[in-house]
């Protein structure tokens, strides 16, 4: 307690709830100091999905950008004849909803239980502005995504698909490395139709294709959709074309 004549200590400002969050270093927050995060807490809301529940759909009005905190993600688009295409799974960090024409271009649905952070995006626009850092960290998120989209391309492209299963395998496992999680085994939250959408394969051949993975004792299927990486560098050689 302060005597008399002298000045009262200032209190310590209360933490701001975004400082607790368990993968901020992933998440476009990062470069964010304890007093910065508090303005953020004010215009984020967490938003929980289970399985199969949608975020957005493509063409509504992009109102709104987030950011994943915990379970898998993916995006997809609808073709003109109905088919469906998944162009990425998205996990803790990842962000997603940039829009260039104020509507969603994808649809994003949940595929194991999942939470985000929603932050309006009018209001994101003017703490970027507040915050360059922040904006940088964004368009560096923004990079990566892209570059995940040109390498979706190439295993879209002239690859076999035992070449394609293993290049998504190898990607998996180093995406969970850069999360900090282990590497190996892979976990694999989507089944093997959301792995068909995505490779441009059918559920059958990607599940032929898995077996002769295993049979060849390149990987190993584990309970809880684990797929241990028994040689890695044989799974190099095949994603390469080899």
């Amino acid at each position: 307690m302060a005597t008399l004549g002298e000045a009262a200590p200032n209190p310590r400002p209360s933490q701001s709830p975004c400082s607790a969050c368990k993968i901020r270093h992933l998440t476009v927050c990062a470069p964010l100091e304890e007093s910065e995060l508090h303005q953020v807490a004010a215009i984020t809301h967490s938003v929980e999905l289970g399985p199969g529940d949608p975020l957005f759909d493509e063409g509504e009005p992009a109102n709104n950008v987030y950011n994943v905190t915990a379970g898998t993600m993916k995006v997809y688009k609808l073709l003109s004849d109905g088919r469906r295409q998944v162009t990425g799974f998205l996990f803790p960090g990842d962000f997603l909803g940039l829009a260039n024409n104020d509507i969603y271009a994808y649809s994003a649905e949940a595929v194991s239980h999942s939470t985000l952070c929603r932050f309006p995006r009018r209001k994101l626009e003017g703490l970027l502005e507040q915050f360059p850092k922040m904006e940088k960290r964004l368009l560096g998120m923004a990079s990566h995504e892209l570059a995940a989209a040109q390498e979706q391309m190439l295993v879209l492209g002239r690859k076999t698909a035992k070449e394609k299963v293993a290049t998504f395998l190898l990607a998996l496992s180093r995406r969970a490395e850069e999360r900090g999680q282990p590497a190996d085994p892979v976990t694999l939250a989507m089944s093997r139709a959301d792995i068909g959408d995505y490779l441009g394969l059918t559920t059958e051949t990607v599940s032929r294709t898995f077996t002769q993975l295993r049979g060849s004792g390149l990987i190993a299927l584990q309970q809880g959709g684990k797929v241990e990486l028994r040689d890695r560098e044989a799974l190099q050689d095949i994603s390469e074309g080899g």
